[in-house]
């Protein structure tokens, strides 16, 4: 018999939602909550909304070097692939860092194009799909 808690259980949870995640996006991003909002949008009446925090792990870039973290920069919305009729919006907070190169601390962040398509808000399946179906 399954029990309420199993259901309720936050590992199972962020488990659950990462299948409906972009491929490796979680390597460098944790969950950190959901919800399911109106959209007010003709097709899609509901809209869900991950958000996403960046794990404390440097930039392999500058891992080499002195380096502390420095706070998040504001989230950034990210459309991706529809669920269930509803609209699926990642909203993620990259970490910035300090870091120290010859003797001047710089701020850097990870590099984006790792994780959206270049030149769109979407990740790099989503504009795939989209690229796809507009060839027909």
């Amino acid at each position: 018999m399954w029990s309420n808690f199993y259901f309720m259980n936050s590992d199972f949870t962020n488990d659950f939602i990462a299948l409906f995640l972009p491929d490796g996006i979680l390597e460098y991003f944790e969950i950190i909550d959901y919800k399911r909002t109106e959209s007010n949008q003709y097709l899609y009446d509901k809209r869900l909304i991950i958000h996403l925090s960046e794990k404390k792990i440097v930039p392999q870039e500058y891992a080499k070097h002195q380096y502390k973290a420095s706070g998040f920069s504001a989230a950034r919305n990210i459309e991706d692939f529809p669920i269930r009729n509803m609209l699926v919006t990642l909203s993620i907070k990259r970490r910035r860092w300090d870091v120290i190169i010859n003797g001047e601390t710089k701020k850097v962040s990870r590099d984006w194009n790792q994780i959206i398509a270049q030149g769109t808000r979407m990740s790099d399946e989503f504009a795939a799909f989209l690229k796809e179906t507009s060839q027909y």
